[in-house]
């Protein structure tokens, strides 16, 4: 059994522990986002994406107390609003409509928690532009990517037509994929659960 849990079903963070080497065992978090989230209201979005990855890996630890767990939550920003997941296509279009020649600010948090202690946290930012996106681009590219990107914030996934969207992209590739994996693995490091 692995040391690491990691509170989430995310296929992209899934994928970037995979590809690192990390033992770990995934168990997805059952927490109320929005409601956490309306708790936080007046606080910045590092603060919130931070707040929902602790959130995330103490949901889960208060099963496993004697394992360490690894929580991860991305926010989108776009002109001073924050985006979540689309509910539907007509949203996702609606989303992608406003995000058009704009930057989105992508904040991806991530936490350690074992029992009832938050033994790490950090939160790492990407900026995101948007190009200028035509309906048909956008029917386009509903058409190839939904439902796929349901389940992500900024309606995209870089690794597949996502990339598409953006004319230039500033901040850590991991972190665009959803988790500030770096930071991650050198806390684990610290933490004893992989070779220093």
């Amino acid at each position: 059994m692995s040391a690491l849990i990691l509170a989430s079903k995310s296929a992209s963070r899934r994928a970037m522990l995979d590809a690192a080497g990390v033992a770990y065992q995934s168990v997805p978090a059952a927490i109320d986002e929005r409601a956490l989230e309306a708790e936080l209201q007046g606080a910045s979005p590092a603060e919130v994406a931070e707040a929902l990855a602790v959130a995330k890996a103490a949901a889960v630890a208060a099963a496993h107390p004697e394992r360490l767990v690894l929580g991860s939550d991305s926010l989108v920003v776009c002109a001073g609003r924050r985006f979540d997941k689309p509910a539907s296509r007509d949203e996702a279009r609606d989303h992608l409509r406003f995000f058009s020649a704009k930057v989105m600010e992508l904040h991806s948090g991530a936490a350690l928690v074992r029992g009832n202690t938050c033994e790490w946290s950090h939160v790492a930012v990407a900026r995101l532009h948007v190009r200028e996106l035509s309906d048909d681009f956008i029917a386009h590219y509903l058409g190839h990517e939904w439902p796929e990107i349901s389940h992500t914030v900024g309606c995209f996934r870089i690794e597949a037509l996502g990339v598409q969207l953006f004319e230039r992209v500033e901040g850590e590739h991991f972190t665009i994929l959803g988790m500030p994996l770096l930071p991650v693995l050198g806390a684990l490091r610290e933490a004893g659960v992989m070779r220093a």
